[in-house]
This record gives C-alpha cells, structure tokens and sequence, in this order.
C-alpha cells in the first residue's frame, strides 16, 4: 500500500506597509538615545489613541532602526501580547534587537503587573532566540 500525503511548502516574508520618516538616524547607544527614538518616532503615532498597542522597533546588528510593527491592538486597559507574535516579526525582518513599546491611553506610564510579566517572557524568548 503506497502513502501520499502532501505538505505545503510556504514562504514566509515581511511585506513593506508604508514608510513613515525616521526622527533618528543614528546608532541606539544607551536608554536615553531608545527613550528619544520612541517617544519621537511614537509620540505621533500612539497621540489620541484610546486603545493600548503594542509596537516593535528592529534594529539591526550596528543598532540602527530596521522597521516598526505593530504587534497588537488592545482595549483602553490593556492589549494581549504573545512572544510568538513579536519574534516572528523580528526573526522575518532580520532584527538583531528589539526595542519594545506600548501606550497607555490613561496617560500614566506606571506599568502594571502584567506589564511586567510579558516584559520578563519576552526577555526569556529573546536570549533563548538571540534577538
């Protein structure tokens, strides 16, 4: 008796949604010059949102900024965000790192314990990937 089965081969890629201008250009050197690209780049996009979103910046191996992704659209209190979903777009735009970033709509940047729960996963999935 002869078995067939037949299997899908895909390809996975990241596909270009639109470009906005950048506010910096150069090497990401410490947390001050990553608070300066998030809030420039950011501050804009995430200005009037009632909703909290989760959003990646890739940068590359000299810490230059690859691409922004929206990774998740939530509610006024939250957003669900799985590791899964951060990594692929960072392993399909070649990112060597992450900077990761979320609004919220209350304006009180204090961040909630479940903030800091997918904060300490993604660091896990991030060494274990090593991005």
């Amino acid at each position: 008796m002869e078995y067939k089965n037949e299997v899908a081969w895909v390809r996975l890629m990241l596909v270009k949604d639109g470009s906005r201008p950048a506010t910096m250009e150069k090497t990401i050197m410490n947390s001050k010059d990553i608070y300066l690209l998030a809030t420039k780049t950011l501050q804009a996009y995430f200005s009037g949102h009632d909703r909290e979103e989760f959003v990646i910046i890739g940068l590359d191996g000299k810490s230059r900024l690859l691409f922004l992704n929206s990774v998740s659209m939530g509610c006024l209190t939250s957003s669900i965000v799985h590791p899964r979903e951060v990594f692929k777009a960072a392993i399909l735009g070649n990112a060597v790192s992450l900077i990761l970033c979320h609004n919220h709509p209350s304006g009180d940047p204090t961040p909630s314990p479940e903030d800091i729960v997918i904060t300490t996963r993604l660091t896990a999935a991030g060494e274990i990937l090593g991005i």
